[in-house]
């Protein structure tokens, strides 16, 4: 090869491309997180190598000779095609799909979520995609791989697994208690009851009404009452110390084990008739749900949701109220 056909040192190119555009070594190096002597360096190689001056050094500027301007030229233009090649090459790299999951917004948030690092500690390369809404999504239609689904037992998909049952009892922040054990149904009158609320949503939820009425208070008229359109809020409130709240179990069950909450009345619980349920589309036979499906289904076993066997038991029929 002919010497004047050969290649100037690449390296300092974009050391080159840099001071040609901002005009500056300075600016350069800060662009580049180089030093400034390192830019003027590499620019000092090029005019070696080439045999030529690329700029005029003014005390406050540099100025692009009628060689710095050829060059300046090519390599932008060569950096354009690299950018654009890069680009390209970047499609037809795998995309990392991600594994997509439905749930109600008091699983997700309560429930899910808390457990998520477990999982990525497991299976760092692995995305997750959780959409938290309270109606039942479609699995082909939306595209998810999998939901975990709050039902009456007795409604559940021929194909689902249980997850866990559920237990409801009433729950309050520690500070609520003021030093007490825990509050006894006299006590009620005088508190502020956290109600959900699920509008017109046709899933069965127990709410306090329902609760009273199971544990013999049905007549009681609590001080106050507040309301809210989703669960989490429910609970937000109930940690916050503005009242009690029914506590549904798995969902509760880290805040009582970090002592966020509390149980507000020993001894009245009830067991409901209906469960969480993962329900998975049958076409998400993909590595990574497989892998993701195994970790919930060990998450679920670690949930104790048996309560102290010497307290009494209640199983109201619960009317249709919502769903979270």
């Amino acid at each position: 090869m002919k010497a004047r056909d050969r290649l100037p040192p690449l390296d300092p190119l974009r050391g080159f491309e840099a001071a040609a555009r901002l005009q500056s070594f300075t600016r350069a190096a800060e662009e580049l997180n180089l030093t400034q002597s390192a830019v003027s360096r590499q620019v000092i190689a090029l005019e070696e190598a080439l045999g030529c001056e690329l700029f005029k050094r003014h005390p406050r500027h540099l100025e692009l000779t009628e060689a710095g301007r050829v060059l300046s030229r090519a390599t932008e233009e060569a950096f354009r095609q690299l950018r654009l090649a890069a680009a390209t090459l970047r499609d037809f790299a795998p995309r990392r799909r991600p594994i997509a999951i439905t749930t109600t917004v008091g699983v997700a948030s309560l429930w899910l979520i808390p457990r998520l690092p477990s999982f990525h500690a497991l299976c760092p390369q692995v995305d997750v995609r959780i959409s938290a809404n309270n109606a039942i999504a479609d699995l082909a239609r939306e595209d998810f791989d999998l939901a975990i689904r709050y039902l009456p037992d007795a409604d559940a998909p021929a194909r689902a697994t249980r997850l866990f049952g559920e237990s409801v009892y009433p729950v309050c922040s520690p500070a609520l208690l003021q030093g007490k054990s825990g509050f006894t149904a006299a006590d009620l009158p005088q508190q502020v009851l956290l109600h959900y609320d699920a509008g017109n949503s046709p899933m069965p939820w127990l709410n306090w009404p329902d609760w009273l009425r199971a544990v013999g208070l049905a007549d009681l008229t609590p001080r106050a009452a507040l309301r809210f359109s989703n669960y989490d809020q429910v609970v937000s409130a109930a940690v916050a110390g503005q009242g009690i709240a029914l506590g549904r179990a798995p969902l509760v069950e880290q805040l009582l084990a970090d002592g966020q909450l509390v149980r507000a009345i020993a001894g009245e619980w009830a067991d409901t008739a209906r469960g969480y349920y993962l329900v998975v589309r049958p076409q998400a036979a993909r590595p990574e749900v497989h892998q993701f499906v195994g970790w919930l289904l060990a998450q679920a076993k670690l949930d104790d949701l048996s309560p102290d066997t010497d307290q009494a038991t209640h199983t109201p029929e619960a009317r249709p109220a919502g769903a979270d």
